[in-house]
């Protein structure tokens, strides 16, 4: 028997490991293994959880429809992994294990550690790339090196798509009769492990939610995304990130569709469609980095020598980011929203992250865990990408001393202050002339129910750039 381990890659189309196992006649089995205190120690939100088991029942119904079992397996840490999986395969008489890489450094040593103990009793491993349109290592510099800076190789990337193409895998054909599938609710050790599995109804799974969500936005959305990606008042983005970090939907499905909506596979800012395409691009950026510089996943900064900054870890100031309260408004509405959502718009947490590091000069490495216990997207690779981009620590070309302004940003981006009165409820009554900067007002008003500014963001910059200054001496 043949048996495709599933992990971020929870759906039947474009998945290579079950793909190749689903080759001849062999029974092919599935597998999804739960973790609680791993995921607990990777800080993994509940509503993430939630959203991937809500998945994982989806995924088993329609392989139980192909006459293909998924077993569930809990498996408290990864230690216990390759004990548990060895078992597995001895009970079922399997000879193959298939799967797609993990690019994190945890999982990695896991899936060595289980190459090795299932090698013992004779069954081989067959690992794919199921997380990148192209794989980790295959876009280097001429020297060999992993690019350091993103336009270059986002440039050699595309060079590189055009040189090889891609393939997009069908879904597995039915390999017998239809099987039962016991949904997870039913499963008592399931609940026990990670509490209550109701699914947020604003985030509905399966592969065809993700394919309309795609569709939707290319049909509408992607010729203005260079124009509308950055207003969180509109619905300018395509909201797949969730679905890409479960791997509900692969990169190479959206490149796929986006060539078909356009006839051709744009290749500079000057064509249409361009601006989202790079946005996949910069995903295979942070992913292709987090395998190649493994120390990424170990809280070590991309630029070494910003780890003798002298950041801040003031409980209280970070309390006060994390819960909307630090009396700039577009930071604090970003903060409710992920708070009550467990997403966040791409511009607003590129301002809420240099808030927190360029002004209030805490540790990046607390955002990022933060971000992580909240995002129903979450993802290693992304979020550190991001995080580091915005404290200064990342791969980035820009000097350190780009301080995101957090008033400005929400005039710029908010203008009317939409976003800013839906979530900070204390300012929905506020002229559109006052939202962004409330205090004058409100204290006309007599009104004392929203924070003043925590910190004076033309002095906290200032420090900032004077942090990373005396790196230099």
């Amino acid at each position: 028997m043949k048996l495709v381990w599933l992990r971020n890659d929870l759906r039947l189309a474009d998945n290579p490991a079950l793909r190749h196992a689903c080759a001849g006649d062999e029974p092919v089995a599935a597998l999804f293994i739960i973790s609680p205190a791993q995921w607990r120690q990777h800080k993994m939100a509940p509503v993430r959880q939630r959203f991937m088991l809500a998945q994982v029942d989806e995924l088993g119904r329609e392989l139980a429809a192909l006459g293909i079992p998924l077993h569930l397996l809990r498996v408290e840490t990864f230690a216990e992994v390759p004990a548990a999986l060895a078992d597995l395969c001895r009970e079922q008489g399997v000879t193959q294990l298939y799967a797609n890489q993990a690019i994190e450094i945890d999982e990695q040593r896991r899936d060595h550690a289980v190459s090795a103990a299932l090698a013992e009793q004779g069954v081989s491993c067959h690992w794919l790339n199921g997380c990148c349109v192209l794989p980790p290592g295959r876009v280097l510099t001429g020297s060999g090196d992993m690019f350091k800076v993103f336009t270059p190789f986002s440039r050699a990337w595309l060079k590189a798509l055009d040189e090889e193409g891609f393939v997009i895998h069908r879904a597995p054909a039915p390999r017998g009769e239809p099987l039962p599938w016991h949904p997870l609710a039913e499963r008592a050790w399931v609940d026990e492990a990670l509490g209550e599995l109701t699914a947020d109804a604003r985030w509905p799974v399966g592969e065809a939610e993700a394919r309309r969500r795609l569709n939707d936005f290319l049909e509408q959305a992607v010729l203005d995304y260079g124009e509308t990606r950055d207003f969180p008042a509109i619905a300018g983005t395509s909201v797949l990130s969730p679905y890409l970090a479960a791997g509900i939907i692969s990169p190479r499905q959206c490149v796929a569709a986006l060539q078909q909506r356009l006839g051709y596979r744009p290749q500079s800012n000057a064509q249409p469609g361009f601006v989202w395409l790079n946005e996949l691009v910069w995903r295979e950026f942070y992913r292709h980095l987090l395998v190649l510089i493994p120390t990424l996943s170990m809280n070590r900064p991309f630029k070494p020598e910003t780890a003798a900054l002298s950041w801040s870890w003031d409980p209280d100031a970070f309390a006060a980011w994390c819960e909307g309260r630090t009396g700039y408004p577009i930071v604090d509405a970003a903060m409710r929203c992920l708070n009550a959502t467990g997403w966040m718009h791409n511009r607003l947490r590129m301002i809420v992250a240099s808030f927190l590091t360029k002004d209030l000069h805490i540790h990046w490495r607390l955002g990022e865990d933060y971000f992580m216990s909240r995002l129903i997207d979450g993802d290693l690779a992304a979020n550190n990408g991001g995080w580091q981009w915005a404290a200064g620590t990342g791969a980035d070309a820009a000097p350190y001393f780009r301080v995101f302004n957090p008033t400005t940003q929400g005039q710029r981006f908010d203008p009317q202050g939409e976003f800013i009165r839906t979530w900070v409820t204390e300012l929905a009554d506020i002229p559109a002339a006052y939202v962004h900067q409330p205090h004058d007002w409100l204290r006309l008003k007599g009104r004392q129910d929203y924070p003043a500014p925590m910190v004076d963001h033309a002095v906290a910059r200032v420090r900032a750039i004077e942090m990373f200054r005396s790196l230099e001496k």
